[in-house]
């Protein structure tokens, strides 16, 4: 609805203090007026150039004529309608529709109900059927799945190795032989030949691993619907057309699947502490902290056993539960500034992510793309907030406009098909979490605290955060570096649980500190001793009975 409004000019006259020469302004403004007054008055002197003396004489003549105009203007509006109301001129049953309609959009408690979408069905249909009889089934569906997958996936690497390997030796011999009868030419176009064979390869088995992705996940969907409904129906808790074989019963199957996976355990040693922690001042809450070495991405891969095994892992178990519930478990990846996936870990954990299909959510490429889409409107927006700093400005365009991101952003992408983990924080880092010298203001310590303001509004209560803010170690990685490093993460980290348990929302019940694989035992303990000495460990008070009163010495 188009507002209604009426123009009005305001003109001020003022006198100069030297001469008796007098000023007078026009300016149009719209009746009622919509934004502040005083600023109004800023607006005006600045673009004006008026001395200082006349901003109060300003102020009082606009915030009069504008209060007069205003009252005018509803007044009139009023009589107006009075009058039709009185003359039969005026619908009264128009004006009951559009109460009837702002109402509805308005008030939740009138509003028509919308209509549920396809992946509220379906994600509705998942969890229900996952806390059911049907979880064995579903899993084992999923595993079969991903095996095919990762047979067309091993087929296409084997291509490109044969491929590469190929190209290779062809350019050797073309350069042994330049002098003898190879030109600069003919190796060029042999370059740009081997190019074009590598662009087709990829984009043939690209098509191929698409396209057996997009049919097994119209296949799982619809059978999940369907196995909901037969469930319902009190009929067989498996379709007739499944899409898997029969199998052994779940518990020896995970048995053996724990066995076998003892065979990829890495080479270097995992060292673990746990505590439990109570946090708060007065409403404390128990929270459960723990310490351990290891890569980032062990907690995205599928420990699978032999290619052979026709068994699901128990990580898929515990991902297929917590999958639509109040028990999300996130993990923070650090990353660069670049949101494709030509190198990097974003790299790795796009070549993990591939392995299987996800059924859930968009393919985590798809999900890059939309996140490099909405990081234009970001950036833009950035530039804008801050154009009135010079300073900032000349920071900003240096910062965003090469690399669209600064340090400290996060992202976020959703995952179904990865072992432990549901929700990814991608946060942005450079080179200068490398030194020493950053402190709790530090662009990187603030996106910690957005990803745990944003995992305890979300329903994430599983947190596993790099505590030295790198995911490998280096040779300037001291024992003092780490120490302070850690010292550091600690202290911020438990305040922001602190001020985000004032705010609500989910409790962050299990907190996961990462330390690089490598470290030595002895800086390992150091850690681990200092995390209990930082957060409050919740130790139990021993009283001894005795039969006969004690009295308290002084």
């Amino acid at each position: 609805m188009e507002e209604e409004y009426i123009e009005k000019t305001f003109i001020f006259k003022f006198p100069t203090c030297t001469s008796n020469q007098e000023y007078c302004l026009k300016i149009p403004l719209k009746i009622p007026f919509q934004g502040s007054i005083i600023e109004l008055v800023y607006r005006i002197m600045s673009s004006f150039k008026l001395p200082p003396y006349v901003q109060s004489d300003l102020y009082n003549s606009l915030s009069a004529n504008i209060k007069e105009w205003t009252l005018k203007f509803h007044d009139d509006k009023t009589e107006k309608l009075i009058d039709a109301a009185k003359s039969g001129d005026l619908d009264v049953e128009e004006i009951i529709k559009k109460w009837e309609k702002n109402y509805k959009l308005k008030t939740v408690e009138y509003a028509e109900p919308i209509g549920t979408t396809d992946e509220e069905l379906f994600a509705a249909a998942y969890h229900r059927l996952v806390h059911s009889p049907s979880l064995e089934p579903i899993l084992q569906a999923e595993h079969k799945f991903g095996k095919d997958v990762t047979e067309v996936i091993k087929m296409r690497d084997k291509d490109y190795q044969q491929l590469t390997q190929k190209q290779t030796e062809e350019m050797h011999v073309a350069v042994e032989t330049l002098e003898a009868g190879s030109t600069e030419k003919s190796i060029n176009d042999m370059a740009a030949r081997h190019f074009e064979e590598q662009s087709l390869l990829q984009g043939h088995w690209g098509s191929k691993v698409d396209a057996l992705k997009l049919e097994q996940r119209r296949q799982y969907r619809n059978w999940i619907m369907r196995l909901l409904e037969e469930q319902q129906t009190n009929m067989l808790p498996t379709p007739v057309e499944s899409p898997m074989v029969p199998m052994p019963p779940l518990g020896q199957g995970f048995y053996n699947c724990v066995k076998d996976d003892k065979k990829g355990v890495s080479h270097y040693q995992q060292l673990e502490e746990s505590f439990t922690i109570h946090l708060g001042s007065q409403m404390k809450q128990m929270h459960n902290i723990r310490i351990l070495t290891g890569d980032v991405l062990d907690f995205c891969r599928t420990k699978n056993s032999d290619s052979e095994s026709i068994d699901p892992t128990p990580q898929r178990l515990q991902t297929a539960l917590g999958l639509y519930s109040n028990d999300l478990c996130g993990l923070v990846l650090l990353s660069d500034n670049h949101l494709g996936s030509y190198s990097g870990i974003t790299k790795e954990l796009i070549s993990i992510s591939q392995l299987t299909t996800e059924f859930h959510f968009p393919p985590i490429d798809e999900q890059l793309e939309k996140i490099r889409e909405d990081v234009k409107d970001a950036v833009a927006w950035r530039q804008a907030h801050h154009k009135e700093d010079n300073d900032l400005q000349q920071h900003t365009k240096k910062s965003t406009l090469s690399k669209t991101l600064q340090t400290g952003d996060v992202f976020i992408t959703r995952h179904s098909n990865l072992a432990q983990v549901h929700v990814i924080f991608h946060m942005v880092v450079n080179d200068s979490l490398r030194s020493g010298d950053i402190n709790s203001r530090h662009p990187a310590i603030l996106g910690l605290r957005n990803i745990l303001k944003t995992a305890c509004c979300n329903d994430v209560t599983t947190l596993t955060i790099p505590v030295l803010l790198v995911h490998e170690m280096t040779e300037e990685m001291t024992v003092a570096w780490c120490t302070k490093r850690a010292e550091l993460v600690f202290k911020c980290v438990k305040g922001f649980m602190i001020e985000m348990s004032s705010w609500g929302g989910a409790e962050l019940k299990n907190l996961q500190f990462l330390v690089p694989k490598g470290m030595s035992e002895e800086v390992f303990g150091t850690l681990a001793t200092m995390l209990p000495s930082i957060f409050r460990v919740s130790n139990p008070l021993v009283f001894k009975a005795t039969s006969t009163p004690q009295t308290p010495k002084k």
